[in-house]
């Protein structure tokens, strides 16, 4: 498909800078074939049945942005995707400049060698140290990978905490699954109250999801991989879900590219542990996920056109005039909105 399909115009001043305080005062678009209807996060377990199943990603973002020296020149890089406990797919500026061997310094005694640039315009570094030091001196030395479009992508102190969602336990993604930045432990109390449960995979979600999508047609974008895992507890749970005629709500783009990944073509999901680089646009058929809460995304972004698939195109252009006229907050700090899938 044509990619220029999937734009938009979005008024600067609708992109979130801060969360809403508490999370779960955040702004909701419930999506439906039928009609539009503008909520707020507390009000999602009356939007929700008993039976259903939340479905939410437990990755923790860790603080991938480095700053370091390659001899007197100053790189910058944000890790992406982990290859082995010390080596790591990097997105590095300037990366044009950076050869096989090159040794970048980000403090005296924490280093990393340049083993190869990507095609897809990264670079593979090997660190002098993996596993829990190496994720120990990101801490010590690193920032929260922040989009551009947040403050120009430069954090504080307050989005060590903001930027991290309830759940977040498995340390390794670079961005945040933000749909599920919204959720409080009142509103998982009242949940459960209402009889809708609750389980948990893992996607580490790469800074690549921020790409702008350059090609002309969706058909020629290549999609970065990343890595999951979805246990067999969690398999099990969403098996007996379905088969108890409960709805699987997926709470976030990332929460659904993995559980469409895991599931056979008829709607069984099975454990899972690996890369997935699933490209989902228009005229993909859905496996599991029977509803997605996710927040506003970029246009002729990637995100956009698995929105699109899911609900309708038409259908989303229009919630999206919808919620930019009613003054909703867009991307990562921003509202979200619930979505039916589409009958087309």
């Amino acid at each position: 498909m044509r990619v220029d399909l999937f734009d938009f115009d979005l008024p600067p001043d609708r992109i979130a800078q801060r969360p809403a305080q508490p999370r779960d005062a955040a702004r909701l678009l419930s999506v439906t074939p039928a009609m539009l209807g503008d909520h707020v996060v507390g009000a999602l377990p009356s939007l929700l049945k008993a039976g259903d199943l939340l479905v939410f990603n437990d990755t923790r973002v860790i603080p991938a942005r480095l700053t370091g020296q390659r001899g007197a020149a100053r790189v910058s890089v944000t890790l992406h995707q982990m290859l082995t406990a010390d080596t790591w797919r990097v997105f590095a500026k300037p990366a044009k400049r950076l050869r096989a061997g090159d040794r970048i310094d980000f403090t005296p005694d924490f280093s990393a060698r340049v083993i190869e640039r990507g095609p897809l315009g990264d670079v593979v570094l090997k660190f002098d140290r993996g596993g829990a030091e190496l994720i120990a001196a990101l801490h010590e030395n690193g920032a929260m990978p922040l989009p551009p479009y947040i403050r120009g992508g430069v954090a504080d102190s307050r989005d060590r905490s903001d930027y991290q969602t309830l759940f977040a336990r498995q340390e390794g993604a670079v961005a945040a699954p933000t749909a599920a930045l919204h959720f409080t432990p009142a509103l998982m109390a009242a949940f459960k109250a209402r009889g809708i449960g609750s389980a948990m995979l893992t996607l580490h979600v790469g800074a690549g999801t921020f790409l702008p999508v350059k090609t002309d047609d969706t058909d020629d974008h290549m999609m970065h991989e990343e890595i999951g895992v979805l246990s067999v507890e969690t398999a099990e749970t969403i098996n007996a879900t379905r088969r108890a005629g409960g709805r699987i709500v997926a709470v976030g783009t990332t929460s659904l590219r993995l559980l469409e990944s895991a599931a056979d073509d008829d709607g069984r999901v099975r454990p899972f542990a690996g890369a997935t680089a699933i490209f989902i646009t228009p005229g993909y058929r859905f496996k599991v996920v029977d509803r997605l809460l996710t927040n506003f995304h970029l246009p002729r972004s990637t995100l956009f056109m698995l929105v699109s698939a899911f609900a309708g195109l038409a259908r989303m252009k229009s919630a999206y005039e919808h919620a930019i006229a009613s003054g909703y907050r867009f991307y990562s700090y921003g509202d979200c909105c619930l979505l039916e899938p589409s009958s087309d």
